[in-house]
Parts: C-alpha cells; sequence; structure tokens
C-alpha cells in the first residue's frame, strides 16, 4: 500500500508540473519525433523493468539536471530522460490496470516534451 501511495504520490507531481508547462509546449518537429521514437524503443525494455527506486533516482536525476543553471542537456539527453520517465507509465500499467487513463495521460505528457521549450527555460535561468 505504501507503494501504491508513492507511485500516486510521483504521478501527481509529474502530471502537474507537465500540465503547466503543457499549454506553453509546441509541437514536436519530425526530427525529434524521430529521435524520440528511436531512444523510446531502446529504452522501453530496461525501463519497465526499473524498481520504483530506479525511477525515483531517474525523476530527480532529470529535474535536478533541469534546474541546475550550470548544466545544459543536450537534444539526446534531454529526451533520454523524457522518454524514459514517459516509459515508466507502461510499468504502471501492467502493476495498477485501474491507473491505465491516469498512466496513460502521463506519458503523453511526457512525451509531448520539448526541447526548445527546454531551452527557452534555461536561457532565463541565466537572466
Amino acid at each position: 500500500m505504501q507503494t501504491f501511495v508513492k507511485i500516486v504520490f510521483i504521478l501527481f507531481f509529474a502530471f502537474s508540473i507537465c500540465e503547466n508547462t503543457l499549454a506553453q509546449s509546441k509541437k514536436l518537429s519530425a526530427d525529434d519525433r524521430v529521435l524520440q521514437d528511436s531512444l523510446y524503443n531502446n529504452n522501453k525494455k530496461k525501463v519497465v523493468n526499473f524498481s520504483l527506486k530506479d525511477f525515483d533516482n531517474l525523476f530527480f536525476e532529470f529535474f535536478n539536471k533541469k534546474n541546475d543553471p550550470d548544466i545544459i542537456l543536450t537534444k539526446s539527453e534531454f529526451y533520454t530522460y523524457t522518454v524514459q520517465i514517459a516509459a515508466f507509465s507502461d510499468r504502471l500499467v501492467k502493476l495498477y490496470p485501474d491507473q491505465k487513463e491516469v498512466a496513460e495521460k502521463n506519458k503523453q505528457n511526457w512525451l509531448s516534451e520539448n526541447y526548445e521549450d527546454y531551452l527557452e527555460y534555461k536561457a532565463s535561468q541565466k537572466k
């Protein structure tokens, strides 16, 4: 039960962050979509086998790097993080089938993250 509460909390946290930025997001370019699809296919099997602790580490590593003004992720690094976080939703669907709708929405929100928006965010940190 404690694990379920953690997962719901993480999904809520991730969803609320994504929901706020989604309104400002631009569509992904064709090149970004191809890169994202490739990364998703390469990482899906690994991420589906993540423990909750592995996911927590990945999630907080991404947010620490994203919020550190001295670190700028490459496009590949950025999409690797967002794709892995999105792919973890597939594991949640298997573990909690009743949460499928929430997990799918969360997955789509993470897959809609845009590298250009990230670069704009990083530029605003330096001001």
